[in-house]
C-alpha cells in the first residue's frame, strides 16, 4: 500500500463532519469536551494542549455537561481550553512480517527492530463480528500435545475456549505450552494489563520456532484503561488480518478479565451506574462484541482459534465476568489450585472442564475411553476423603476398587512439564493404562 493509498483510506473512514471542540473539564480517568456533539459514541479525537500535544481519546458518552472522553494516555498536563479535533477510526494493516514482532496497542513496534511493514488491507480495531450465516462449523481437531486437553476437552480449529483460574496456578505456563505445541501459521498473543516483566518471561519460555510465528501486542498494568482496552481490540484486529490472508491463526489473550476491568474504569468515569459487583452494563455488552469476532472460518477468512484467560478471584467461578465469558465461549478449562498444590501440572480439573466440540471431536472408541477415564476420576473424587481417613475397606465395591487403583496412574499420566517431548495423540497410552486391573492385597 502506497502512502497515497493510506491517506485515501484514512479520508474514507474520517467523520463526514469534522468538528473542533474544546476541553472543559479534566479528571485522572478522562476529560469532558464541548463542541463535539455531532460525533457519535466511539469516535476518536485528538487533544492538543500546551503540555500534552496529540493525546488520543475516544468518545464514551455525552450529556448536558458535554462530551465525555476516555484518554489513551495520561491526563497529566491537560487543562480546560485545550483544542480537540476529530480523528479517523483506528485501524491496523497487518503484514506477514509482523510475526516475530512486539507491538503496542496502537500498532507501533516496541522491540527496536525497525519500522513495521504495512499490509495491503486495513483491519479496523472496532468492527462487527461476521454474520452467523456465513460462519462454518469447527475445523479438524487440533493436537496440543497436552494430555488433559486432547483427551478430556479437545480443541478444534476455530474454537474459542477460556482458561479459568486464580492467580499463580499456571495460566501463563499453560498458554506457552499451547503456543509451542498447537499447529498454526500465525500466533497472536495479547497481554492485557499484565506486569511489565511478564513479557520477557513469556518470550523466554517460547521456542525459537514459536517465537518466529508469534506477534505480541502488549499494554501493561500501568497503562491507561483505554489503552488496555485498545490492546485487546488491536490483538484481535491483527489476528483478523492474518486470517484474511489465509493463515490459520491462534489468538491467545491474557486476560479478558483485565479487559473487562478496563471497561469498568471507563464506564464508571463516564457516569454509567454500576450494575453487577461494580461493573456497568456496557462491559457486558462489549464482551460479546470482542469475543464473537474470532472463531470458525468464513468464505473470506481462515479460522481464528482463540484462547482467553479469565481470572477468578478467590476461586469464585460464578463471578459476573467469568459467568458472562463462559456463556459466550465454546468451552472452558478450569485450573485448580488444589491440583497444583499436589504437584500435578498443568493443573487442569478435567471433571469441571468442558469442550463444546464434543462429542463430534472424538471418534466412538475415543469417546468410550474418555468416559471411562473420567468416570474413574469421578469415582475417586467421591471417596477420596474416606480413603484418606482409612475408613474404606477394600473389596466393598469393585468399581471403587478399580478407581482407587487406576486414578493415581491417570493423574500421573496427566502430569506434564513444558519441556516434555510432544505426544500427538495419547489415546493408545491411556488405553494400555486402563487395561490394568486392581491388585489383590
Amino acid at each position: 500500500m502506497t502512502p497515497l493509498d493510506i491517506i485515501a483510506d484514512a479520508c474514507r473512514r474520517s467523520p463526514r463532519s469534522v468538528r473542533e471542540g474544546r476541553l472543559v473539564g479534566v479528571t485522572a480517568q478522562g476529560a469532558t469536551a464541548s463542541g463535539l456533539g455531532r460525533l457519535p459514541i466511539g469516535s476518536r479525537v485528538r487533544i492538543v494542549a500546551p503540555l500534552q500535544d496529540g493525546l488520543l481519546a475516544d468518545i464514551v458518552g455525552s450529556d448536558s455537561a458535554g462530551t465525555r472522553l476516555a484518554c489513551l494516555g495520561s491526563t497529566d498536563g491537560l487543562a480546560p481550553g485545550g483544542r480537540i479535533t476529530a480523528e479517523p477510526a483506528a485501524s491496523l494493516h497487518p503484514h506477514p512480517n509482523w510475526r516475530g514482532r512486539i507491538l503496542d496497542a496502537f500498532g507501533q513496534a516496541l522491540d527496536g527492530l525497525g519500522p513495521l511493514a504495512h499490509g495491503s488491507r486495513a483491519c479496523p480495531l472496532r468492527r462487527p463480528a461476521p454474520d452467523a450465516a456465513v460462519r462454518r462449523g469447527f475445523g479438524p481437531r487440533l493436537s496440543t500435545g497436552i494430555h488433559a486437553i486432547d483427551l478430556f476437552a479437545p480443541l478444534c480449529e476455530g474454537q474459542r475456549i477460556g482458561i479459568f483460574a486464580g492467580s499463580g496456578v499456571g495460566k501463563s505456563v499453560l498458554m506457552n505450552m499451547i503456543a509451542d505445541r498447537t499447529p498454526a501459521d500465525a500466533i497472536v498473543v495479547g497481554l492485557i494489563g499484565e506486569r511489565g516483566r511478564e513479557l520477557r518471561a513469556f518470550i523466554d519460555a517460547m521456542t525459537p520456532q514459536t517465537r518466529s510465528r508469534t506477534t505480541i501486542v502488549i499494554a501493561t498494568s500501568d497503562s491507561a484503561a483505554a489503552v488496555r482496552r485498545e490492546a485487546a481490540y488491536a490483538a484481535t484486529a491483527v489476528a483478523e488480518g492474518f486470517a484474511a490472508q489465509g493463515m490459520v491463526t491462534l489468538l491467545l489473550m491474557d486476560s479478558i478479565t483485565r479487559f473487562a476491568m478496563a471497561g469498568r474504569e471507563i464506564g464508571l468515569a463516564a457516569g454509567e451506574p454500576p450494575a453487577v459487583r461494580g461493573f456497568p452494563p456496557s462491559v457486558f455488552a462489549e464482551l460479546p462484541r470482542l469475543l464473537e469476532r474470532t472463531g470458525p472460518a468464513t468464505e473470506s477468512a481462515a479460522p481464528i482459534t482463540a484462547i482467553y484467560t479469565v481470572l477468578v478471584d478467590g476461586g469464585d467461578h460464578d463471578e459476573p465476568v467469568a459467568d458472562a465469558v463462559r456463556g459466550i465461549l465454546d468451552g472452558h478449562l478450569v485450573l485448580s489450585r488444589a491440583i497444583a498444590e499436589r504437584g500435578r501440572l498443568p493443573a487442569i480439573d478435567v471433571l469441571r472442564s468442558v469442550s463444546r466440540s464434543l462429542p463430534e471431536a472424538h471418534g466412538d472408541d475415543e469417546l468410550t475411553l474418555m468416559r471411562e477415564a473420567r468416570g474413574l476420576l469421578s469415582d475417586m473424587a467421591d471417596v477420596e476423603a474416606v480413603v484418606r481417613l482409612g475408613a474404606y475397606e477394600r473389596g466393598s465395591n469393585a468399581r471403587t476398587d478399580r478407581a482407587i487403583a487406576l486414578a493415581p496412574r491417570i493423574e500421573s499420566f496427566l502430569t506434564q512439564s513444558p519441556r516434555q517431548p510432544f505426544e500427538r495423540l495419547p489415546f493408545a497410552a491411556l488405553t494400555d493404562l486402563l487395561k490394568e486391573q486392581p491388585k489383590d492385597d
